[in-house]
Parts: C-alpha cells; structure tokens; sequence
C-alpha cells in the first residue's frame, strides 16, 4: 500500500494538498484538504478496467467556483435547517441563509469549504489520512468550539471506511456526512439513470415545497420509493409521483432504515458490472440523484447536465432540531459525536 501527494491548488493563502492511496489491488482513492473532499476514487469493472467512480474537478479552482458539495464532508449540520436558525436552551441561534430562507450544509464557511489539517495513517492492511478541523464558537452561528476528526481509510479489501468524531464545549449540534457523487459507469460514460438501488428502507421524509421535511414519515410501499428488492433509479426520473416531480423529477430524499444499527445500501451498474456495498450506523440515508446538475461546466471533460451522478448520504434526519419525533442531532461537552460508513467495490459478472 502507497500513498503520493501533490500541490493541487491554493485557497485563502493555505496550500491545497491532493492525496492518493493506493492498494494492494490496485484501487485508488484522492482527496484534498479542502473540505475533506474525495476528488476520485479509481476502482475495476469486471473486465479488470480501472476508472474513475466519483465526480469531480480536474482543478482545484473548480471546486469553489462550480461545485455542488462534490466530495465533500458537510457539516456542522448536513441538510436544511429551516429558517436558518434554531433555539437551545431557551437561546437563538441565528444561521446563514445560503439557501434563503433556510440554511445548508453548514453555511456559506461549512466545512466542505476549509482547509483541514492532515495527519497521515498506517495500519496493517489499511492507508489512509486524519482530517482536524477547529470550528470556533459562532462560526457560521453555531455555538461552542467544536473539534471534528474525518478519517478515510483504504483497506486491501477495496473498502474505505469514513469515521466522523466531534467535541464540543458548549451544547451544539452536529450532522455530519460526505457528499460523494457516484457514477458506477466509470469515468462518466453514462448517467446514473440505470443504477440499481437497493436497501431496507419502509419509510421516507415527506419534503415540502421548499425542500424542507414536512415532519412526516411516508410509507414506502407501492411508491417508486420502495427500494428493498431493488429498483432502477430512472424510476423516480420518469414518474408521476408528486414527491419525485417536486425534486425536479428525481430524489432528494431521506430514506429511513427500517431497523437500527448497522445498514447495507447496494448500488450496481450492469454494463460495468461494479457494485458499491455501503454499511452505515446512521439512521437514514439521503439520496440525490442531481436533479440540478445542470450548469454551464464541466466534470472531468464532460459537460455537466443532470443525474450524471447519485449521493448517498448517510447521516441523521434533516432539520431534526425543529422535528422533535426525529432522533437527535444535539451534542452536549463530554460526549462525543462518532457516525461510521464503509464503501466497499466489488465486480460481478456477467448473469450475476
């Protein structure tokens, strides 16, 4: 196992480091500083044929100019926060509105848009780097000096595992997640469309006009929302389901686990015949299939344009500081955040 690193870019006067680990199999994972964002992950198809599986900037002048959270660990709080501003113990906090009237992804300075200190890790059989990050009391309005440690982990088992540790010294809230776009085709031949998505998921968060959840929990059942034997995500691209139409005729969607504790999610792309099997702790997942891509650039050479690729964010429930029946996102000094999720690739062949 190997890991190279190379200037990629500077932001704010602070270098901007690429790194890349390498594994006994050949699989590759990228990721800067900037926002902990992975960058690209190289992975084989089941004729051997190593490409790029997430989408990204060849630049890094491309990231904060155009990117929508490509790679990216959002936080404080992943998701909406509605109204931009919420209470703890009988105080307002009062958020930015960088999706007027409500907050997202942690602000106009969330995390996907520091410069993270690094810390390189070596284990038997594994590579991989330690992201620390200081976000000051009232950043972004945010209460309490909170320390947040981001490790991406490459095993020779093909899997990197993500883990997210934060303290606080004031009582704040935390909700963090990685906004990896996935693309199984490899090096963007083909849009996310003919994905296979499966997971055990019975209910999902009812989304109002503004994106923000209604605080109901919907059935899953005979709606294209049902992805427990497994479903092609054009499905929600081409009905008529009110809740698709909103999204812009896709999902941008919490979708709850069924059970708690660990959670298998299982995306698979025939032609390529890749298969990316994720485990998590978190209680829900979102998926987006970038329904809103579209814009006047390019990824990697290929004109961006929508559901070239599909988030799926694992985390806790959006706007779980208004929804008291959500689990809570609140964390006290003296205890500790953790959230875990591993992405493993595989290859099947042909009939599998």
């Amino acid at each position: 196992m190997k890991m190279e690193n190379q200037l990629f870019g500077r932001y704010n006067g602070a270098d901007v480091i690429e790194y890349s680990f390498s594994n006994d199999s050949g699989m590759t994972v990228s990721c800067i500083n900037f926002g902990c964002v992975i960058t690209k992950i190289i992975v084989p198809d089941r004729n051997g044929k190593l490409e790029n599986v997430v989408l990204g900037f060849e630049n890094f002048e491309d990231y904060p100019k155009y990117s929508p959270y490509f790679g990216a660990v959002c936080g404080r709080v992943a998701g909406r926060i509605k109204g931009a501003s919420f209470e703890l113990d009988g105080k307002e906090h009062v958020l930015a509105q960088n999706e007027a009237p409500n907050h997202l992804h942690g602000g106009v300075k969330g995390f996907d848009s520091v410069v993270w200190a690094t810390e390189k890790v070596e284990e038997e059989n594994a590579v991989g780097l330690k992201f620390h990050y200081r976000s000051p009391d009232g950043e972004e309005g945010y209460p309490g000096n909170l320390d947040t440690i981001v490790t991406y982990l490459l095993t020779n088992d093909n899997e990197l595992k993500v883990t997210y540790e934060a303290r606080t010294d004031k009582k704040t809230v935390v909700n963090l997640t990685n906004h990896s776009y996935f693309n199984l085709s490899g090096n963007i031949k083909r849009d996310c469309s003919g994905h296979v998505l499966q997971l055990d998921s019975d209910r999902f968060l009812e989304l109002a006009p503004d994106l923000m959840p209604t605080g109901k929990m919907l059935e899953t059942a005979n709606t294209p929302f049902d992805f427990t034997a497994g479903r092609k995500l054009k499905d929600g691209m081409e009905t008529s389901y009110p809740q698709n139409v909103l999204v812009g005729k896709g999902y941008d969607h919490p979708l709850i686990f069924s059970k708690e504790g660990n959670n298998r999610i299982v995306l698979s792309e025939e032609e390529s015949g890749r298969v990316l099997e994720m485990t998590t702790d978190q209680p829900c997942v979102v998926l987006y299939t970038s329904n809103m891509l579209d814009g006047e650039f390019e990824i990697s050479g290929v004109k961006a344009r929508n559901y070239l690729g599909v988030c799926l964010e694992t985390q806790g429930l959006p706007d779980a500081i208004h929804q008291p029946s959500f689990p809570s996102v609140t964390l006290n000094p003296g205890d500790v955040y953790r959230a875990n999720t591993t992405y493993r690739f595989l290859t099947n062949t042909l009939g599998d």
